[in-house]
Order: structure tokens, then sequence, then C-alpha cells
């Protein structure tokens, strides 16, 4: 009996519906510009004397994630037409 008081009080009636739309997110893009940003910084530095092993290694680690995301977007893409 209490229990369905506390209920009817704390839950409500309405549904509560969660989806999710399959596809890329709405920013996707964003990434993209990232590793264009990346790729431009990495060549500048690439001629200055600050280039070094730690350095190459540091923008790498950015550059390799975000080479994966394009990948996987320019399959999903392709799929997505098919």
């Amino acid at each position: 009996m209490f229990a369905s008081i506390v209920s009817n009080a704390v839950i409500p009636y309405d549904t509560i519906s969660m989806t999710t739309s399959s596809g890329l997110p709405e920013y996707g893009l964003m990434p993209m510009i990232g590793l264009i940003f990346l790729l431009s910084f990495r060549q500048i530095l690439s001629v200055s004397k600050i280039w070094g092993k730690t350095l190459e290694t540091s923008v790498n680690i950015g550059i390799y994630p975000l080479l994966y995301s394009l990948f996987a977007t320019v399959v999903f893409k392709t799929l997505q037409l098919m």
C-alpha cells in the first residue's frame, strides 16, 4: 500500500522515449578540422629547430586517432550511399 502511494507520487504517468538515430554526430566535421590543423602544425614544426623525436611523437598522438576517425567516416558515408 505504502509503496504504491510513493510510486504514484514520484513516478509520472507520461512515457519517456529514449531513441538514438543512426549516423554521424552533428558536429562530425570538427575532428576533420582538427586533423587539418594538426597536419599543418606538424609540417610547420618539422622545419624548425625545436623538432625532435619527442615533439613528433606528441603530435602523432593527436593525428593517428583523427586519421582513424576520418577513415571510419569515409567508410560509413560510402556504405550509407549504397
